[in-house]
């Protein structure tokens, strides 16, 4: 909204400075910062609020024992990084853009299926939360939404079916009609895979902090017809908008991190892990970096891997010798570095080091290619 106020007082009044913010660098900063604000100010007051409803941590049986004492802590804190997310955007993005209609209703969207989960389960009690059938549902719904406003929005004419090949010089991969099923499979799957990884305190707001900020690259060069022509990579007009967006889930996730860092007063919660997670998702499907996911996202790959391997093995052991065995000493994967001794802060801190690498290398695929 702040956008089109200052674009009509500087046409109107010529005020000095205001042209300043027709710039997505400047809106990007101001989001970022605004998006901390929000999230000091408003973040102990949801706190206080979900305390005094009671509305904590469940008991998680299938975590460490160490874990068993964050029972009562609140949970649900994925209400401060949404609040602290949307109202940045709002105010400094330019709300007309498709960019941004698709990504706040994708993040929207999945926030309301985790707010529904975590409900039925601090709230209502209800051991299993949203029952698993509904929830994948609910991910698919707004998968194939995601997909068809791709495929038929005009912004995306050009390489509606496309995707960068990361590595590789003049050369995408194009997915035809298979497209839409793609989106669904990576938007489910990067919720989930966000969700699998919220375990331990700060490690999901701070890799998805980092990751956001990459992404905020990708989608200003992305949008940038001079970047993009010189890096040699799609080039989408309007993408640049959703550096607005990385900015403020950036500095969203930060400032949740100052409360959710060890020992968490507040956790993020379904709420705010599939939100994220589809956020993700979705935002490497607008600026044609899907198949860059696994490297940019490798510790959210990873922690899902571990999942995967661990079931698998388990089922086929006991199907093949009557007894299972496993791969980890738990899954995902956080927990079984916990399990081997190392303290939850060395793993957090560990994990982000890892982050930061895969960022790097993921920024290195504009040239090396």
């Amino acid at each position: 909204m702040l956008y089109y106020l200052f674009e009509f007082l500087k046409k109107t009044y010529d005020i000095p400075g205001l042209g300043a913010f027709k710039y997505i660098t400047t809106r990007s900063a101001a989001a970022a910062v605004t998006s901390l604000f929000v999230a000091f100010f408003f973040g102990p007051k949801i706190i206080n609020w979900l305390r005094k409803n009671q509305i904590g941590e469940l008991k998680k049986v299938d975590a460490p024992k160490t874990h068993w004492s964050k029972e009562g802590t609140p949970t649900m804190g994925g209400i401060i990084i949404i609040l602290s997310i949307v109202v940045p955007v709002v105010l400094w993005a330019d709300i007309l853009s498709v960019y941004i209609w698709i990504i706040l209703g994708a993040t929207l969207w999945l926030f309301g299926v985790g707010l529904l989960d975590d409900y039925l389960k601090v709230i209502k009690k209800y051991q299993k939360g949203l029952i698993e059938r509904y929830k994948l549902i609910l991910q698919f719904i707004i998968g194939l939404a995601v997909g068809l406003a791709v495929y038929y929005a005009p912004e995306f004419e050009q390489v509606r079916t496309e995707t960068t090949l990361p590595f590789f010089k003049n050369l995408n991969l194009d997915f035809s009609d298979f497209y839409v099923p793609v989106v669904i499979f990576i938007i489910m799957g990067t919720a989930n895979a966000v969700n699998l990884t919220d375990g331990l305190d700060g490690l999901a707001a701070g890799t998805i902090a980092i990751s956001m900020l990459t992404l905020a690259i990708f989608s200003y060069v992305t949008g940038n017809v001079v970047y993009a022509d010189y890096l040699n990579i799609i080039y989408l007009a309007g993408s640049g908008e959703l550096t607005v967006f990385c900015a403020a889930a950036a500095g969203a996730t930060l400032g949740f991190l100052w409360f959710n860092s060890y020992p968490a007063q507040v956790f993020i919660g379904d709420t705010g892990s599939l939100a994220l997670g589809g956020a993700l998702g979705t935002i490497a499907v607008l600026v044609k970096k899907e198949l860059l996911l696994p490297i940019l996202g490798g510790i959210f790959f990873a922690e899902t891997l571990s999942v995967i391997i661990q079931r698998s093995y388990f089922k086929y052991t006991k199907r093949k010798f009557g007894e299972g065995k496993r791969v980890f000493k738990m899954a995902p994967l956080h927990h079984h570095f916990e399990l081997l001794g190392w303290p939850e802060p060395k793993i957090v801190v560990r994990f982000y080091i890892i982050a930061i690498i895969l960022a790097i290398v993921s920024l290195t695929t504009f040239k090396i290619r």
